[in-house]
């Protein structure tokens, strides 16, 4: 997904979900019992913590600068995009701009837990360079991440892993590495893998991701669907293509970690990027966003999501396709709409 700050074109022992634990060395076997995933929890449940799925509603925000519409539909856990490397090292930024203890950003945080809601810190994205790329060892990985949580007081990471990053090998085996370190340091941490995904599934690069982790015995909580991006040739319903390509890749996870039906379901979260998208002929409409939401729910699917906060308001007249893509949806809408959409 975009970065905030500039636009851009654009398992592990699954399961936490599937197994209760893959001992080091297993190549991603076990004779486990199948368990129940670990969940996000807040202080005060929002309504969709509370539907009879479970399917709860995530938004990706800004960890910077607050949007008007951050608490629209009512959050469980916030998303916050994103933390890179500042852009030569191992040291850790928030959009490689900020320092991770900017004092900015903890009152920001603050400001978001109030409703009860938790926050998930999210690594990589599309832009700048993932730490994973810049670090030289998986314990200086893990200790960059670690110190990012730390800042942030979390207990959740998800790792948005895209583009070229997503085709290097060695930069995937080591941040499988470090994350299976930072998970011995904190057995409470829950990770979450954001990866691209298509209406045939997961592709190649994607699978190997999860191969990787899983030879590490990396423990996932949620494999998150970037439901978008597909392409110019796919012209037709947003919300079906989002349907079909979570449909595909359920029958994926299913045989790679051979989990039950609904197990992989509840393995799985839809992150889609509403009204206009960086792909010529996609628009995600609100519409669309009901259609995944009774889906999700239907299937018992973790959470639901959305790229972003900041675009869930309709563009000023006169506005650019540049601003559509970064600071409003560009379709017609209500303030705050597509969060109702996701999280009712």
């Amino acid at each position: 997904m975009r970065s905030f700050l500039k636009p851009v074109a654009g398992l592990c022992c699954l399961f936490a979900l599937a197994t209760a634990g893959c001992s080091a060395g297993s190549d991603g076997t076990s004779d486990a019992a199948p368990s129940s995933p670990r969940q996000s929890s807040s202080a005060s449940p929002s309504k969709s913590a509370t539907s009879g799925s479970g399917t709860s509603y995530a938004p990706y925000v800004s960890a910077t600068e607050a949007s008007a519409n951050d608490s629209a539909g009512s959050p469980t856990t916030y998303n916050l995009a994103f933390v890179v490397s500042d852009g030569s090292g191992c040291t850790p930024e928030w959009n490689g701009a900020y320092a991770i203890g900017d004092t900015t950003v903890k009152s920001r945080i603050s400001a978001l837990r109030e409703s009860g809601a938790s926050v998930r810190v999210s690594f990589g994205g599309a832009s700048g360079k993932e730490l994973a790329a810049t670090c030289d060892s998986a314990s200086e990985l893990a200790a960059a991440y670690g110190a990012a949580l730390d800042a942030a007081g979390s207990t959740q990471a998800d790792f948005d892993v895209e583009g070229d990053e997503l085709t290097d090998s060695a930069s995937v085996a080591l941040r499988s590495q470090a994350i299976a370190e930072l998970q011995r340091d904190r057995p409470g941490l829950q990770v979450s893998f954001t990866l691209p995904v298509m209406p045939s599934g997961l592709d190649a690069d994607s699978l190997a991701l999860l191969t990787s982790a899983n030879k590490y015995d990396v423990q996932v909580s949620t494999v998150n669907l970037m439901t978008m991006n597909y392409g110019e040739s796919y012209t037709g319903d947003m919300g079906g293509y989002a349907i079909t390509s979570a449909t595909a890749a359920h029958t994926q996870l299913k045989e790679m970690f051979g989990t039950t039906d609904a197990a992989a379901w509840k393995g799985m979260a839809l992150t889609s990027m509403i009204g206009v998208n960086d792909v010529d002929n996609e628009t995600f409409t609100l519409a669309d966003a009901a259609q995944v939401r009774t889906f999700a729910e239907g299937k018992g699917i973790s959470w639901v999501s959305m790229w972003s906060t900041f675009r869930d308001q309709r563009c000023e007249e006169g506005s650019s396709a540049d601003d559509a893509l970064t600071t409003c949806s560009g379709v017609e809408q209500e303030d705050g709409a597509f969060a109702e959409a996701f999280s009712e």
